[in-house]
C-alpha cells in the first residue's frame, strides 16, 4: 500500500505535464500563425462560399487598373476573352479562386487567393495554381526539380500581371525578350547565378549579350531529367545542337572530346580564345605529359608554342576522318 501511494502522485504529475505540453503545442502550432493562418482563413472562406463565383466586371469595379493591364498581357486575352476551357471561363477567378464572398465582404483579402509577397497560400500552392494549366511540355519535370526543391515558385521569375508589350516567348534571345517576366531572361537567372553573370562579361563568351541565344537555349529552368537542367541528354548533345560539325562520329576520335566538351571549354565565358579553360599548349599538356615532345621546355618562338601551339600541327583536334589522321593532323 505504501508503494502504491508513492506511485500515484508521480502518475498525476506525468499526466499534468502531458496536459501542459499539449496546450503549449496547440498555442504555438505553426498553422495558427503568419501566412498559414491566412491560408486557413482563405480555405475556410472558399469552403463556406460553396465555390460561388463573381463576374469579371465586379473585379473591375475595385481593380480597374489591374484589369486593364492584365488584358494587355499574353495571358489576359486568353483568360478574359478566349475562355477555351472550364478553368479559363472563370476569368480573374481562374487563379484567385471563387470571389463572391470576397465581393460581398467589401474586399476582405482573406477570402481570395493572393500571390507574391502578400500571398496567403503556401509556395507549393502558388505553383500548383499555375500548373493547373501549365502542367505539360517543358514544365512536366517541375515537381521535384532543382528549382522547385529550393523553394522557387512560378512568381519568382514570372510576373503575370505585368504588361511588358509584345507577346514573345521566354526562350527568345536576351535583347528581344518581352514576355511577362520580371526582367529580361538573363537578368532573371543572374539574380541567383551571379558567377555566370561575371563569366558572360569575359572576352570570350556565349553570344547572349548579342541576343543570339538565351539561358533557356541550353537549360530548362522548369526542370529536366538531364544534368545541370540541360535541354539535351548531355553536354555534348547540347553543344552539338549548334556546333554540328563537332558531333562526329569520326574515324579517329579524340577521347576528351568524345567524353565531354567541358573538359577543354568553359561554356559560359573565358578569358582565353574559343572559351578554353587554359591556353595552348598548357591545355594539351594537362593530358599529354608522358611521351614525345609535349613536356619538353620550349622557347616562345618555337613551332610547338608559337601561334596556335599544338594546333600548328594537330589541327583536327576534335577528330579526323582522314585515313592518315591518327595524330589528328589531317
Amino acid at each position: 500500500m505504501a508503494l502504491q501511494s508513492h506511485l500515484f502522485p508521480s502518475a498525476r504529475r506525468i499526466l499534468f505535464l502531458a496536459l501542459v505540453a499539449t496546450l503549449i503545442g496547440f498555442v504555438w502550432h505553426p498553422g495558427l500563425r503568419g501566412a498559414d493562418s491566412a491560408t486557413q482563413a482563405t480555405d475556410y472562406s472558399l469552403a463556406t462560399n460553396n465555390g460561388e463565383y463573381s463576374s469579371d466586371e465586379a473585379c473591375g469595379v475595385c481593380h480597374p487598373n489591374q484589369l486593364t493591364t492584365f488584358q494587355r498581357t499574353k495571358m489576359g486575352p486568353i483568360v478574359m476573352t478566349a475562355k477555351r476551357n472550364d478553368i479559363e471561363e472563370k476569368g480573374c477567378q481562374s487563379c484567385h479562386g471563387p470571389g463572391l464572398s470576397h465581393v460581398e465582404s467589401s474586399g476582405d483579402l482573406s477570402r481570395i487567393i493572393r500571390f507574391g509577397k502578400e500571398a496567403n497560400i503556401s509556395l507549393e500552392s502558388q505553383s500548383a495554381k499555375c500548373l493547373e494549366c501549365h502542367e505539360n511540355g517543358q514544365r512536366q519535370f517541375w515537381n521535384g526539380g532543382m528549382h522547385e526543391s529550393r523553394g522557387l515558385t512560378c512568381g519568382t521569375c514570372h510576373n503575370v500581371m505585368d504588361n511588358s508589350g509584345d507577346s514573345t516567348r521566354f526562350i527568345d534571345p536576351l535583347t528581344q525578350n518581352k514576355l511577362f517576366v520580371k526582367s529580361s531572361q538573363g537578368e532573371v537567372c543572374f539574380q541567383c547565378h551571379k558567377q555566370r553573370r561575371a563569366q558572360m562579361q569575359r572576352s570570350a563568351h556565349m553570344p547572349m549579350r548579342e541576343g543570339k541565344i538565351a539561358c533557356a537555349s541550353c537549360h530548362n529552368p522548369h526542370g529536366s531529367p538531364n544534368p545541370k537542367l540541360l535541354q539535351a541528354s548531355s553536354a555534348n548533345e547540347t553543344c552539338a545542337s549548334c556546333h554540328a560539325e563537332r558531333r562526329g562520329p569520326f574515324l579517329w576520335e579524340h577521347p576528351p572530346v568524345l567524353e565531354n566538351c567541358t573538359n577543354c571549354h568553359e561554356p559560359h565565358g573565358s578569358t582565353n580564345p574559343q572559351l578554353l579553360k587554359v591556353r595552348y599548349p598548357r591545355l594539351c599538356q594537362r593530358c599529354h605529359i608522358e611521351t614525345r615532345h609535349p613536356t619538353t621546355p620550349r622557347e616562345d618562338t618555337t613551332r610547338f608554342v608559337f601561334n596556335r601551339g599544338c594546333l600548328n600541327c594537330h589541327s583536327q583536334i576534335h577528330g579526323s576522318n582522314h585515313p592518315s589522321g591518327v595524330r589528328l593532323q589531317r
